[in-house]
């Protein structure tokens, strides 16, 4: 038995199936932070740290042993972080399920999804400082131009986004991570001659254009590969806590550490 204490919910195998497959479907098109950075794991629950490479000097060896040109170090590492994400399943669900029903209402499940997403996106994109994370947006180096409201005016924007990128070296293609009111903006929007916006951007950025929830304005950063670490450990996985006569009580569950191994590599736009 593992943590999740999956055997010990009131839940059969084919429920079971089913509330995995609504998670995974909910989660996928969530998760932007993981479709943009390389995604090292799943390290397991076990996994606690990411190996950042470098030390930090001691002042010499234990104390009672002779210090004579020793040179003493300690290992740095950046701890993973944790969290769980509560919700609910009617126990008339399950039962339904087990009749053949095709349509089970998660509705929590849903809503438990979004959270969840929106707490590694936000992490990824701006930070999660009391868990050690410093964001894509924190430590890019480069003044952060306003995206606006004008979806006409985006081309311009981005194209001078990716060449700030490209004069300081960091090669493409390139990638627009964007909140979803500016997505709706960009999707919705055609140019005059009747060219979709969507197509002009990904022409100008060789790269996708990512619906990011939980993102504030929007990043355009360096898909070349090696920049930006996401390193998870449990990856986004379902447990169950406890159970009445009505309701299953279960959590979405993830362990996540995020580097920006090159700051240099992102510009944010407000």
């Amino acid at each position: 038995m593992d943590h999740l204490l999956r055997d010990l919910a009131p839940i059969p195998p084919i429920a079971w199936k089913e509330i995995d497959d609504e998670a995974r479907e909910r989660l996928t098109p969530l998760l932007a932070g993981r479709r943009l950075a390389d995604w090292t794991g799943p390290g397991g629950w076990k996994h606690s740290s990411a190996d950042l490479g470098r030390t930090t000097p001691l002042d010499g060896p234990p104390p009672g042993t002779s210090g004579a040109g020793v040179l003493a170090r300690q290992r740095r590492v950046l701890p993973l972080a944790e969290f769980r994400v509560p919700f609910t399943v009617d126990r008339r669900e399950i039962e339904d399920v087990q009749r053949g029903a095709a349509d089970p209402e998660f509705d929590d499940l849903a809503r438990a999804a979004r959270q969840a997403a929106e707490i590694e996106n936000r992490a990824v994109f701006h930070g999660w400082p009391a868990a050690g994370i410093e964001g894509i947006v924190a430590v890019s180096p480069y003044p952060a131009p306003a995206l606006g409201t004008d979806a006409q005016a985006y081309p311009g924007i981005v194209a001078r986004a990716v060449e700030t990128l490209r004069l300081a070296g960091i090669e493409g293609p390139y990638a627009l991570a964007i909140g979803p009111d500016g997505y709706t903006r960009i999707v919705e929007t055609t140019e005059h001659g009747g060219y979709l916006l969507f197509d002009h951007l990904k022409r100008i950025l060789g790269g996708a254009i990512v619906w990011a929830p939980g993102v504030d304005g929007a990043v355009v950063m360096s898909q070349r590969g090696g920049d930006f670490l996401l390193d998870v450990g449990q990856d986004l996985s379902i447990g169950y806590s406890h159970h009445d006569a009505d309701t299953v009580h279960l959590y979405l569950e993830e362990s996540f550490t995020f580097r920006a191994v090159e700051p240099d590599a992102a510009i944010a736009l407000g």
